[in-house]
């Protein structure tokens, strides 16, 4: 009897805990996985046994199981569980397992972490994210100095492993730093109607490039500004095409005296343009007339007139001189002479001479040309400027001076500085002296005021 209770009671312990025979079962494992294991044995099927399968565990996920028991019973034969993970994270495997007879789950799977692509560096700005590449980390870009960003500002990693927006551009949107010298007045140099002015060039600036292109408009430094108000531009370009503007201004200032009036009787040739600073003036006297008085008058800076003005005022030769030398100086520099001598009135040359100087008496004069009339020969010799006579000595001292013979009629045309220049030994008419003391006796400057004055004759 005690040995068949001791049976029965063995009998009701192998049914409630089943008989261990070779197989499989499923069991779990702490590297965030839910694998199936070869086992050695093959349970009999028990719906109320608490822990049939073992209790499934997802790292980074979430178990929701339901069970046939029902309660907190979630590991017995034919519960099923859906698996899922955490945001972040994206599941590998089957999504759901159910406790199978063979004491294992139907499957296995993982929850890995999602990660987002690196991103690229940006040209010309650089990026700093949370996170890190993974979800929900946010990347800020941000542009180096000199450069703004175009597009988005931040991206963020999205769970389906994709970055949001798109990838921004850093531009350089700032002009380049540019700085003019300063406005100037300059005067104009003495004699001169333009000044030089020179100043240090412009060097632009720029955040973005290290050397911007600077061009000019106007005239360049240590060029010679003429008189008036000059704009010099500059302009500067980065490799970006801004641009930098600046100008300056350059006012050349011609300093003028008023205007001088010739002298009456007189006119005045002036340099540069006639009453700038430092233009000189000079006084010049008409034929038959002298001047009294400063030659030149120099423009100053303080805008006035250097002396007094100058007057013009009749020539008037001394022929009561008692000798030729005496003479000659008073003409010297002023006049030239023209001396003619004949040994008596009658002579037939002399006669004919005396006509055409006549009629020559006016362009001599413009030419600035004295006629000497030396008439007879000693001791009645004669001599005349015009209506005043000269003294016999004075003739006498002229014809040696000059070398001029009594014997025959002669005519000697002396320069400005008492030089011999030409004898005539026949009667010559006023278009021949007009060209020979225009082309060998006269100043550049004379041939221009005569060509002014040349129907003053007529």
């Amino acid at each position: 009897i005690h040995m068949y209770i001791f049976l029965l009671k063995m009998s009701i312990i192998f049914q409630t805990l089943g008989e261990f025979t070779e197989g499989s079962a499923s069991s779990y494992n702490d590297n965030n996985e839910v694998h199936e294991e070869e086992t050695y044995y093959t349970p009999e099927l028990d719906y109320k046994h608490p822990q049939w399968c073992h209790i499934l565990k997802l790292s980074h996920g979430e178990v929701s199981c339901s069970s046939p028991r029902g309660g907190r019973h979630h590991s017995t034969l034919g519960t099923r569980c859906s698996l899922s993970c955490d945001r972040g994270y994206k599941l590998l495997g089957r999504s759901s397992v159910q406790c199978m007879p063979i004491r294992r789950w139907s499957g296995t799977a993982v929850c890995r972490r999602v990660r987002c692509h690196v991103l690229p560096l940006v040209d010309h700005g650089t990026y700093s994210c949370t996170r890190g590449f993974v979800v929900d980390s946010r990347c800020d870009y941000t542009c180096f100095e000199g450069y703004q960003i175009e597009g988005d500002q931040y991206r963020i990693c999205q769970e389906e492993g994709k970055w949001s927006g798109t990838e921004p551009t850093c531009t350089d949107h700032d002009p380049p730093k540019l700085k003019c010298p300063l406005s100037r007045v300059k005067i104009a140099e003495t004699g001169k109607l333009t000044a030089t002015v020179s100043w240090e060039r412009p060097v632009a600036k720029d955040t973005a490039d290290r050397s911007p292109q600077v061009l000019r408009n106007g005239l360049e430094s240590g060029s010679d500004f003429p008189e008036g108000i000059h704009v010099i531009r500059y302009k500067a370009y980065d490799q970006a095409r801004n641009t930098a503007t600046c100008n300056f201004t350059v006012h050349v200032e011609v300093r003028r005296c008023p205007k001088l009036k010739p002298p009456l009787h007189g006119y005045l040739t002036c340099s540069s343009d006639d009453n700038n600073y430092g233009a000189v003036c000079e006084n010049h006297c008409e034929p038959g007339y002298e001047r009294m008085g400063f030659a030149t008058r120099v423009c100053q800076l303080n805008r006035s007139w250097s002396d007094e003005a100058a007057e013009c005022v009749s020539m008037n030769i001394k022929t009561d001189v008692r000798s030729a030398g005496a003479l000659l100086d008073q003409f010297y520099e002023k006049r030239r002479l023209l001396v003619v001598s004949t040994p008596y009135n009658a002579n037939q040359r002399y006669k004919l001479q005396n006509v055409l100087l006549q009629k020559a008496e006016c362009g001599l004069d413009l030419r600035h040309v004295t006629v000497i009339e030396l008439l007879g020969t000693p001791p009645r010799a004669v001599g005349r400027i015009k209506e005043k006579r000269l003294e016999s000595e004075v003739v006498e001292g002229l014809r040696q001076a000059l070398y001029i013979s009594t014997a025959y009629f002669t005519m000697v045309l002396v320069d400005e500085y008492g030089v011999d220049r030409e004898r005539f030994v026949n009667p010559t008419t006023s278009d021949e002296l007009y060209t020979y003391i225009e082309e060998y006796l006269l100043t550049e400057e004379q041939r221009e005021r005569l060509e002014m004055n040349r129907d003053f004759c007529d």
